[in-house]
Order: structure tokens, then sequence, then C-alpha cells
């Protein structure tokens, strides 16, 4: 019999509800939920309160450019995010982990039957749809709607590259615009981890 799941890695690109789950898994397992957002700095959503320096990676960069950013962002984090898991299953506390930066590359590697990995991915309308609504699209001026469309095409460059590293690698992609998808992968992994 296969030994219970102790850890659940979930990528995916930005708005496809990674920490929505990764929080409703946590709580209701009792798990440590764990977030790769505040390891390092990269420029995040271009609205709110937007810093002069995040306006002008969206302004001045290329869209080959941010997503060649991201990928090298990612690159480095992984130092980072590779000992925190380490730590975590040493010390036998199981968690929930989510962020953009568990690149399948490297999830992949990590799996045992103790250690769960998916990609959450959606098709671009969904994506799409999701950050407009989250920036207040309709109600920002051409300024700012040039800066959110930008992260709009950073994030769907990445949604794509993740979902064509998840096929190569072997990751299993779960579309999360399918919420009887989502809910089932919920339901699977609530039931492997109380085992």
């Amino acid at each position: 019999m296969p030994s219970p799941l102790q850890a659940i890695l979930i990528s995916g690109t930005s708005h496809v509800g990674k920490s929505t789950l990764a929080e409703k898994l946590a709580g209701r397992l009792g798990w440590n939920g764990l977030s790769t957002d505040g390891l390092g700095r990269h420029p995040g959503r271009p609205w709110l309160a937007v810093p002069p320096p995040v306006a002008e990676f969206y302004e001045r960069l290329s869209a080959e450019t941010i997503h060649w950013f991201l990928k090298v962002h990612h690159e480095n984090m992984w130092r980072q995010i590779r000992p925190m898991i380490e730590a975590e299953r040493s010390a036998r506390r199981p968690f929930v982990l989510e962020g953009a930066a568990l690149r399948p590359e490297y999830v992949a590697p990590l799996l045992t039957g103790e250690m769960f990995g998916v990609l959450l991915s959606a098709d671009d309308a969904f994506l799409v749809a999701r950050m407009r609504s989250a920036a207040g699209y309709e109600r920002r001026d051409t300024g700012e709607r040039r800066l959110i469309d930008a992260f709009v095409e950073r994030s769907l460059r990445e949604n794509a590259a993740l979902q064509a590293s998840a096929r190569e690698v072997g990751l299993g992609i779960v579309d999360a615009a399918d919420a009887r998808a989502v809910a089932d992968l919920f339901d699977e992994l609530v039931a492997r981890a109380s085992a």
C-alpha cells in the first residue's frame, strides 16, 4: 500500500487559482500552507499602487524580454525554494506549496508517493477575464490598461510555457476553468493524504 501524501506542490501562472486551491487543501488537511510569492522580487501585478519601476518594466520591455526575465527569475528563486521543500520534508511537516516559480521541470524530479505535483492551467479567455476583473480593467485609463495588457500577455506566455514543460516532463495538468476537475483533484488529494 502506498504511503499517504505528505506534500503537495501546485504550479501555474498568475490568477489560475493556485492560492485558492492551496489554502483550501491546507485548511482541510490541517497542513502548513506555503507560497513562493514572498521569496523573490519581480514586478508583479501592475494595478492598485504601481511603483514607478514596475510601470517602467511593463512599459519599456518587449513581451519576449518580460517572459525571458520571468523564467530567469524563477530559476533564481529555485535556489531558495528547493531548500525550503527539503526543510519541510526533513522536519516531517506535511505542507502545500503553491507558486508560479514551481516550474514543472523543477517539480517533476521531486515527486514520490509522498509528494504530489500538479500544474493548474486554463485557456487564454479564462485567464484574461480573471486578470481583467481583478484589475478593474474597464475602469482604467489607456495608460493603465497598457500596463495591465503587458502583464496579461506575460501571464499567457507563461501559461503556454508551463503547459509545454508539464507535457514534456509528465506532470499532470488540471484545467482550472473546469470547476468539476478542480473539485475532483481536491477530493483525490484529500483522500490520498488521509489514507
